[in-house]
């Protein structure tokens, strides 16, 4: 008796393992795809970067304040909106990665399925 997929569920292909790291850099045919492994370093890197972004908009708008004068709202005005700037550049970051993500995934899929 042999072993037959289910109505509607298709042959999934079988996987080589893809290499890793300076290997799967270095891949000249483009065989491998290397974002899916490096979009997790990218966003920590993001990250700390809008981070000391928004400390330094919270700063210049600590020392904008001290000016005196009518600088103490715009001081005040880049204190409070520092957070929010930074939540927008995170998020856009965010979106971005994603969507480079999806399409490499994408394309992945088609590339183990023979592409079109």
């Amino acid at each position: 008796m042999t072993s037959q997929q289910p109505y509607g569920t298709p042959d999934q292909p079988r996987r080589t393992p893809e290499p890793a790291g300076l290997k799967a850099l270095f891949d000249y045919n483009f065989d491998t795809f290397i974002t899916p492994s490096i979009v997790k370093i990218v966003y920590i890197i993001a990250t700390v970067l809008v981070a000391l972004l928004t400390i330094g908009i919270a700063i210049s708008g600590l020392t904008t304040m001290f000016q005196g004068g009518g600088a103490i709202f715009l001081g005040l005005l880049l204190i409070i909106a520092s957070p929010i700037i930074g939540l927008v550049y995170l998020a856009f970051v965010r979106m971005s990665l994603e969507l480079y993500y999806a399409v490499i995934r994408l394309s992945e899929d088609v590339h183990h399925r023979g592409g079109m």
